[in-house]
């Protein structure tokens, strides 16, 4: 039920605003917010933000989140061959991950690793709900690799950059457990990859930033990035958004901008804006491969196709792959059909070329 409304909001149906200001309070208990345990009875609160049947912020800063369908991970075999499990990647804030692992019996080869990071605007989603485990099961099956998604912290409890340091620390937790890992006894830390879809794409890009500005030492070797229908602004509003602004999918983007973007900053900040960022030629120079898969009948394209020609323009190796007929990740949706299919063929190409 939950998939089918937010794929409805996803193809622009049924909706007016993801804004909704409520004179009226409402009667709540946040059982499931993440500040919940402040709370021994019910309140009196309104909202004040919501994406219906996923999220609603209320006037006292509690945040409930209404999680669609998830799937537990399993060390015992899958039937559809792979297995998971889930890891603690820092208890302290806490972020946490879930490893795919391909199941190849009699072969003890090395497997390249793909660290990724969902979507949901910063402020939803998870690597447990059904949708990302079938994907991404899938896709170490079909690409002959380890996954390890990450559940980094949501916003607007925790505003960017925490997103990008979180996931900045699951490369450190896979640079340094690489050795002691069970699940991780045949990966090639010399082959990693990063990817994600929407604001995990987003991710994608600033967490690559980190690594070539940083000064840590990693194990581990980046060698390209996958970024899926990734989520970017800027104060500048493009033609499309122009066009649609107060409308359905400007509204949608404006929300989760404000939700998660850090106290004071505006759309032109660097990790939401790419070309604000200081990076210098050196830098660039280090940046890895990247390929960027756009969706026809997405929003966001316009987006996508900004940032590979950004990049292109940078002297960065970058491919633009293009679903025609194909709707904001559509992969999470719809995990089993052709069009993903042919999305995790392209993915297996790409990663298999280093």
């Amino acid at each position: 039920m939950i998939n089918q409304q937010w794929t409805n909001i996803c193809n622009h149906k049924g909706w007016h605003s993801f804004l909704h200001l409520h004179k009226d309070p409402i009667q709540t208990f946040p059982e499931n917010s993440q500040k919940s345990s402040n709370f021994n009875s019910f309140q009196t609160m309104s909202i004040i933000a919501e994406v219906p049947g996923f999220l609603q912020v209320l006037s006292n800063g509690l945040v409930k989140r209404f999680e669609p369908e998830i799937s537990p991970a399993s060390d015992e075999s899958s039937g559809h061959g792979y297995k998971s499990k889930d890891v603690m990647i820092d208890s302290k804030k806490p972020i946490s991950g879930r490893v795919f692992l391909p199941e190849t019996p009699g072969s003890s080869s090395r497997l390249p690793v793909l660290v990724y990071f969902h979507g949901g605007g910063f402020c939803i989603g998870s690597t447990t709900w059904l949708g990302y485990h079938t994907f991404l099961g899938d896709l170490a099956v079909a690409s002959q690799i380890i996954v390890l998604s990450v559940d980094y912290r949501l916003a607007p409890e925790n505003r960017l950059p925490i997103a990008y340091d979180d996931c900045y620390s699951s490369l450190e937790w896979l640079s340094e457990q690489a050795s002691s890992e069970p699940w991780l006894q045949r990966a090639d830390i010399s082959r990693v990859f990063l990817s994600g879809d929407s604001a995990g794409g987003n991710i994608v890009h600033n967490v690559a930033v980190k690594v070539i500005q940083g000064r840590a030492q990693f194990h581990i070797k980046i060698r390209g990035l996958l970024l899926i229908h990734p989520y970017f602004g800027s104060e500048k509003r493009t033609e499309k958004e122009k066009a649609g602004e107060g409308t359905g999918e400007v509204a949608m983007n404006d929300l989760f901008w404000n939700l998660s973007l850090p106290e004071g900053s505006n759309r032109d900040y660097s990790g939401c804006n790419f070309e604000m960022a200081a990076i210098s030629r050196a830098e660039w120079d280090r940046f890895p491969a990247v390929v960027v898969y756009v969706a026809g009948l997405d929003f966001l394209k316009e987006r996508g196709l900004m940032y590979a020609g950004f990049l292109e323009k940078k002297m960065v190796e970058v491919k633009l792959v293009e679903a025609e007929d194909q709707s904001h990740v559509y992969h999470v949706y719809h995990p089993k059909s052709e069009a993903t299919n042919l999305l995790q063929k392209q993915m297996t190409e790409f990663i298999h070329r280093f």
